[in-house]
């Protein structure tokens, strides 16, 4: 019997430990909890293509393929935790080679205790190439990782246990999360120093726990911070399949938005005072303060729908020969007397009643339940015949007044309007300073203008319309840049009155015939003055009553055409009253001359009842500050914020604004300085024919030399 000496047993060496794992066929990584590459087999540098000095100490995500990265930190938690064993067999993901190519494995992984502490062995093996449907599933978990992180909002995932398992880089980026404490995996130190952050650290907290003692509630609120950003937070269970495996929350820094829309608020309160002081001034005269037009017709029209029991009278007057107060002393003595003339009107009535300014010299007033409307007419003339001083001169105004009542028949405003104003020239025509009622057999004043009407239709027919044209200066070129085209009509060897003409050209279908006339000499007429400089243009005033036709856009291209003038050089001037017309071949037209290159002017700018709020939908280019706005600079020290309000608004809409009615260097200089874009006035030069043109350019480059120095002076 051979007895055996007894042997110790071997102890291995760190070299043969080394050995036996470089001995395994497949690959082999030890990572540490931070993801850190502890140690590699040979079989992971020939399966990864690095070598175990590139790998050893660096990130193990460099060797997965693109939407796998995050997951082995997640799996490393899981591991520790009573779900381990689910988490315990093999799974399939994607490695990624140093040279770029990807390739399938089979992957296990283990918890394991080291004397550096608690690691986790990873043993991949390589599997053949992906069949043809994974290229969808891979496809998909690339399409994922790249929309969380391309999205604008910041995304984190916590598990049912609490624990954070992923959020994307805006997450980190909008709460400003250091990357170091990210790296620890401390859930109660990132949580800790996201509410230092906030304003409510206690609300936060509630909410989370809210609804983490409701798994299916969904959430969205707002959070606010100190640093005084806001936050919109929205939460929703994470499910797969039927189950709730953690919650998602989004978070969207609406900070901008929110500034944004104070700022529109406070610009919509500013617009809505603005509006409101635009509207009281939409209603009233300027000059003296009474009701306007506009007023006085809404509230005629009212007292017409009211009680048939209670009397309305409309006492309709004009001053006699006014227009030789302003020839005389100036249109700021013509402007004392109608001041004046206002204050005496109101003086004659009751303070319920209404006394309007209609433009210029023409006044009406409108009595309801008045017991006396004659002795009203009497006592308004005698006031207004007692002598006023303008200017160290007395003056006597001599009036004529119309009287129309309300009978038992019902009739509309414009009709009660009529009866006064026939009754006014029926008291012109009776020698002037009288009041006359109307009767029926007044309608003189219908022959009167019917006669016109076949005097305008012979003018027409025979070309004796003719244009005077009036310069538009641009403070900033300091030179004439527009002209405006004024139609003029001399019958019997004397000048008629546009303010006659034209509203029987309107009313008889002649506007249209007249205004082609005056742009054909428009376009004849200033045609070198135009072709000298591509700039300048031509304005001419159109009517809704031309707007109307179908044709109106085909006959102006095509006489443009014809008379080889650039539609662009063409600025047609209308008023808001035109965009109130249902007709729809209105707003139709301008927008095919418009498209053709011809601009849109808004006249009187600030007169209608809805300029503001309505302009930036109004198919226009330019707007007209009516002269009633002008005229409130007297002596450019005024502080006048409507007319800065109306011009930036202006501006805002990209639209250029002129300025007429300036007849002062003072009102040059003002609107200068509020940036207004060009002016037209009597300073500058009256309206003049074709011959004076040349004379009106140099007119109006002496006007601008005085207006140059008075702004040097100042």
């Amino acid at each position: 019997m051979v007895v055996h000496e007894s042997q110790e047993p071997r102890t291995f060496s760190g070299t043969d430990y080394q050995a036996i794992i470089d001995s395994l066929p497949d690959a082999l990584l030890v990572l540490a909890q931070n993801g850190t590459i502890i140690l590699i087999n040979a079989a992971a540098e020939c399966l990864f293509g690095y070598s175990r000095q590139e790998l050893v100490g660096g990130d193990h995500r460099v060797i997965l393929a693109e939407g796998y990265r995050m997951g082995f930190q997640r799996l490393f938690k899981l591991l520790r935790t009573e779900q381990a064993s689910a988490y315990s067999s093999p799974f399939e993901a994607y490695g990624l080679r140093k040279d770029g190519t990807e390739f399938k494995g089979e992957i296990a992984c283990a918890l394991l205790e080291t004397a550096a502490g608690l690691c986790m062995s990873v043993s991949v093996r390589a599997m053949q190439h992906r069949e043809e449907p994974d290229d969808g599933l891979r496809e998909a978990m690339s399409l994922l990782s790249a929309t969380l992180e391309s999205t604008a909002d910041g995304i984190l995932v916590v598990g049912t246990d609490g624990q954070i398992a992923g959020v994307n880089e805006q997450f980190v980026s909008m709460w400003g999360i250091p990357r170091e404490l990210l790296a620890t995996h401390d859930d109660e130190a990132v949580i800790g120093y996201v509410l230092g952050l906030l304003e409510d650290p206690q609300g936060f907290l509630d909410k989370v726990h809210e609804l983490y003692s409701h798994p299916l509630a969904e959430s969205n609120d707002i959070l606010k911070f100190i640093d005084g950003r806001t936050f919109e937070r929205y939460s929703r269970p994470q499910k797969v399949a039927d189950k709730v495996v953690g919650r998602v929350w989004s978070f969207r820094d609406v900070t901008p938005r929110l500034a944004a829309q104070d700022q529109a608020k406070r610009a919509m309160a500013d617009l809505a005072e603005q509006a409101a002081q635009l509207k009281a001034l939409a209603f009233q005269d300027p000059l003296t303060g009474l009701a306007n037009r506009k007023l006085f017709n809404d509230q005629l029209a009212e007292a017409l729908r009211g009680d048939r029991a209670i009397s309305v009278d409309v006492l309709l007057l004009d001053l006699d020969d006014f227009k030789e107060v302003n020839d005389i002393l100036g249109h700021h003595a013509g402007d004392e007397m109608l001041t004046e003339v206002a204050r005496r009107l109101r003086s004659c009535v009751r303070p319920d009643d209404t006394v309007a300014r209609l433009g210029g010299d023409e006044f009406v007033v409108l009595l309801t339940a008045s017991p006396e409307p004659d002795a009203v007419a009497e006592r308004i003339v005698a006031s207004l015949n007692v002598p006023m001083w303008i200017d160290g001169t007395m003056l006597r105004p001599s009036l004529s007044l119309g009287l129309a009542s309300l009978g038992s028949e019902t009739v509309a405003v414009s009709e009660l309007l009529r009866q006064a104003d026939v009754a006014m020239y029926a008291a012109k025509a009776a020698g002037k300073n009288r009041y006359m009622r109307f009767e029926p057999d007044m309608m003189t004043a219908l022959v009167q203008r019917t006669d016109m009407e076949a005097g305008l239709r012979m003018a027409v027919d025979s070309g004796q319309i003719f244009v005077h044209y009036q310069p538009v200066i641009s403070p900033r070129h300091g030179d004439v840049v527009q002209f405006e085209a004024l139609a003029r009509w001399k019958r019997d060897g004397e000048m008629v009155s546009p303010g006659q003409f034209i509203p029987t050209a309107e009313r008889s279908g002649l506007i249209s015939a007249i205004g082609l006339q005056v742009l054909r000499h428009s376009f004849t007429e200033l045609q070198p003055w135009l072709a000298a400089d591509a700039t300048r243009s031509v304005a001419v005033n159109v009517s809704g009553v031309q707007l109307k036709e179908c044709k109106f856009a085909d006959d102006v291209l095509q006489l443009a055409a014809t008379c080889g003038a650039d539609p662009r050089q063409l600025v047609l001037e209308v008023t808001e009253s035109v965009f109130f017309d249902p007709d729809v071949h209105v707003i139709r037209q301008l927008d095919l001359l418009r498209d053709a290159g011809v601009r849109v002017a808004l006249d009187d700018f600030g007169t209608g009842y809805s300029s503001l709020g309505r302009l930036q939908d109004l198919p226009v280019d330019a707007v007209k500050i009516d002269r009633s706005f002008v005229s409130m600079v007297r002596t450019g020290a005024e502080k006048l914020p409507i007319l800065n309000s109306m011009i930036n608004m202006a501006h805002s809409l990209g639209l250029t604004v002129t300025a007429e009615g300036i007849e002062t260097s003072a009102q040059a200089t003002y609107l200068t300085n509020l940036d207004c874009d060009s002016l037209q006035g009597y300073l500058f030069s009256h309206p003049e024919p074709e011959s004076g043109l040349e004379l009106t350019l140099l007119r109006s480059a002496d006007a601008i030399d005085e207006m140059r120095g008075v702004r040097l002076e100042g």
